[in-house]
């Protein structure tokens, strides 16, 4: 009985001496800003020259000062050009694309150091992220000026019944994993930034993967040209020995495609004057 109702009044004081402290929360939530790049099979040597603007929001939620779980919508685009490539033969394939992402994720994050906002003594730590997320794309490109999607087009026969295995959505699932740092500039606001590479379940993101299937595969009239045609092949416009006969290498299907992006974070954390849980469970064994 004593020992009820000495925590009883420990746990009294202790609320009633921090009613006059802050303590800022386990909700955390954040806008998102930097670029995105692509890699895959018109960027098959890692190249940079084509960096996209990325914006986003996202929830953080704090289990401790070390785990974390972060939701998150983003917006961005991806592209690439083979006219970028060094290699002859990319150059002379003459193919290119662009694509709007929109994400959907989830991810969860470990700090290397403890972090809390507002304490000096644990003001900025470098953290490791993974997790999964949901993805919408559409790949297009440009003929004289005009965009045309590509999916509809089926440029490597997807149209045709003998090449249906290699149809795809316009969506996929990404696993997102990477770094960052974080560091709180004053209480309650926190800055960060990452570096986070997707892997994805798709190698259309650029609409490239497999074999040319032939220009015969698209009938074409000159007065007036079936886009298909023109857009499976552009190495006419480049070479005269064009690239596009039936099972010659038009892209590498034994790797999906990814997308990198690089973020900064801007987050808020809200002040509560409730007495923490924590303070109450640390005399429970009083």
């Amino acid at each position: 009985m004593k020992k009820i109702i000495c925590y009883t009044l420990l746990s009294l004081l202790t609320c009633i001496k921090t009613q006059a402290q802050s303590f800022y929360g386990t909700k955390e939530w954040g806008l998102v800003s930097g670029g995105s790049l692509y890699f895959g099979d018109l960027n098959d040597r890692y190249g940079f020259q084509e960096i996209h603007p990325a914006v986003g929001t996202f929830f953080r939620l704090h289990f401790n000062p070390y785990i974390s779980l972060r939701a998150s919508i983003l917006q961005s685009k991806v592209g690439y050009s083979d006219a970028y490539s060094s290699n002859i033969y990319n150059k002379t394939r003459n193919l290119s694309f662009k694509s709007n992402i929109t994400e959907f994720a989830i991810q969860g994050e470990f700090n290397f150091f403890r972090f809390y906002t507002g304490d000096e003594r644990f003001r900025i730590t470098p953290y490791l992220t993974g997790g999964i997320g949901m993805f919408f794309y559409n790949p297009y490109a440009s003929i004289d000026g005009r965009d045309y999607d590509l999916r509809p087009l089926g440029t490597e026969g997807q149209n045709l019944d003998m090449y249906a295995d290699r149809r795809y959505k316009n969506y996929a699932f990404s696993f997102p994993i990477g770094l960052g740092v974080k560091y709180w500039v004053f209480p309650g606001m926190n800055i960060g930034v990452e570096i986070v590479n997707r892997l994805t379940t798709t190698d259309y993101l650029d609409d490239v993967s497999a074999r040319y299937v032939g220009a015969d595969k698209f009938p074409n009239d000159p007065q007036n040209p079936n886009p298909a045609f023109l857009l499976q092949d552009r190495s006419i416009e480049v070479s005269s020995d064009p690239l596009g006969r039936i099972n010659k290498q038009r892209g590498n299907g034994n790797t999906n495609d990814q997308y990198m992006m690089i973020l900064f974070h801007f987050t808020f954390q809200f002040k509560t004057y409730s007495c923490p849980q924590q303070m109450t469970q640390d005399y429970s064994n009083y």
